[in-house]
């Protein structure tokens, strides 16, 4: 007897779907480097889709401005009864049909008001720049310092199981007699501490992976720092009298802000220049509104336009005048605040390059504490084996060395945000960012 198998078609649709979604969930997770991250981060951050709302705002304001030299068209009607002679409706003779189109022509006023919006549309990109740059310190401190919690909870997990062990042994010598019961409490003490930075260190990089979460959308439980991800950051260089703000974003925008408002407050006195403007017409006539009667047959026409220019002169305007009187205080105090944010950038500039050069010379000497605390822990166990030191100089010395390494630790840290601080107010993090493998 021979057997056939048969396939239903549903089978051999879902054959296909479900080889795909196998394959999609063997793809791994790809890992999360300080480039992901800030990456995500430019893209998912609320700030980041405020600041390209406001650019996208300032670039379709300039284009309100440019596209005034453009005839706008609009078509409509006019329909009305007349009693006696027809009078207007907004301005126009009823009519079945009309349609009018009307432009800038020669207009001192709206040529400075289009420079003043293409500044400012410059200045909102400089300050898209300055937003960027936030969200991206922002992103590569809580990183880093992740990527700082997350390797010293190693030496925090095996100073808490010395200082265990040590209290073990302190127990086992009290009961011996060897030493006295003060100790116990002694050695609680040191186990309670490490318990301390154990737990404070835990809670530091969960608030951290919570922080990134947010900025970037991954998954809590997928956030791990890696430390070979970030770059390194530029040699500690002498600092110099009077730092550059030329590539800083928040200067370039107070700048290009005054330089808008400069061009507003010119076009408000260009507001009182004559003007030219294009204007055209076209209407269609009812007989119903009384023509007839006041137009013979051979004169009266359904058909109208009419083409021409407008132009005006405006002799006197005193809220015009006021107006641009007021436009020029805010050209003035747009230029204050470029000089004040200038020199303030200027300051802070200076600060964090002496404050990368103290904290150079700090971590240096965090660094050479901390190897003479190994060295002398080392020292001390081997007199320990030799028969020359006890275990109390033992833990004392670890503990020592366990202390200096943490304070390393805080030292690369402090000079390392320092270092992000200073590139960004040069106008350089983007570019470092951008180096992140």
């Amino acid at each position: 007897m021979k057997f056939t198998r048969q396939f239903s078609p549903a089978l051999l649709l879902a054959l296909p779907i479900l080889s795909l979604s196998c394959m999609a969930q063997e793809q791994p997770t790809p890992p999360f480097t300080l480039r992901r991250a800030v990456e995500l981060a430019l893209t998912h951050s609320p700030a980041a889709a405020q600041a390209n709302a406001d650019q996208q705002h300032a670039f379709e304001a300039f284009r309100e401005m440019r596209n005034q030299y453009i005839p706008q068209l609009l078509v409509g009607s006019g329909l009305g009864d007349s009693w006696g002679y027809p009078l207007s409706l907004e301005g126009s003779a009823p009519s079945l049909f009309n349609v009018s189109a009307q432009s800038a022509l020669i207009n001192p006023a709206l040529r400075d008001f289009i420079r003043a919006a293409r500044t400012e549309y410059k200045a909102t990109q400089e300050g898209n720049k300055d937003r960027r740059n936030q969200i991206i310190q922002d992103t590569v401190l809580a990183y880093v310092e992740l990527g700082k919690w997350e390797q010293l909870m190693e030496h925090l997990r095996q100073q808490h199981d010395d200082a265990q062990k040590m209290e073990q042994i302190v127990e086992q010598r009290i009961q011996e007699g060897v030493d006295s019961p003060q100790l116990r409490t002694q050695a609680r003490l040191a186990t309670a501490r490490a318990n301390l930075h154990l737990a404070q260190a835990q809670g530091a990089a969960d608030v951290l992976r919570a922080t990134l979460s947010q900025l970037t959308g991954v998954a809590v439980s997928s956030i791990h720092a890696l430390a070979d991800s970030v770059p390194a950051l530029p040699e500690v260089s002498a600092a110099s009298d009077a730092p550059s703000t030329d590539n800083n974003p928040a200067v370039l925008f107070a700048k290009q802000r005054a330089v808008a408002q400069q061009f507003r407050a010119r076009a408000e006195h260009r507001s009182l220049w004559p003007s030219v403007d294009f204007a055209t017409q076209y209407a269609v006539l009812a007989k119903f509104n009384n023509w007839t009667q006041f137009f013979p047959n051979n004169v009266f026409q359904r058909n109208n336009a009419t083409v021409g220019v407008v132009i005006r002169f405006p002799f006197f305007n005193a809220s015009q005048h006021a107006h641009a009187e007021a436009a020029d205080a805010d050209a003035l105090r747009a230029q204050k605040e470029f000089e004040a944010t200038r020199n303030l950038v200027s300051r802070e500039t200076l600060r964090l390059e002496r404050s990368v050069q103290q904290l150079a010379a700090a971590r240096e000497v965090s660094q050479l504490e901390y190897e003479i605390a190994k060295s002398n822990a080392e020292a001390v166990d081997v007199r320990m084996n030799s028969g020359t030191a006890s275990v109390h100089d033992a833990a004392n010395a670890r503990a020592e060395m366990f202390e200096k390494y943490n304070a390393l630790q805080d030292a690369n840290l402090e000079l390392l945000k320092a270092q992000i601080g200073l590139l960004r107010a040069k106008g350089e993090l983007e570019s470092w960012a951008e180096q992140t493998r």
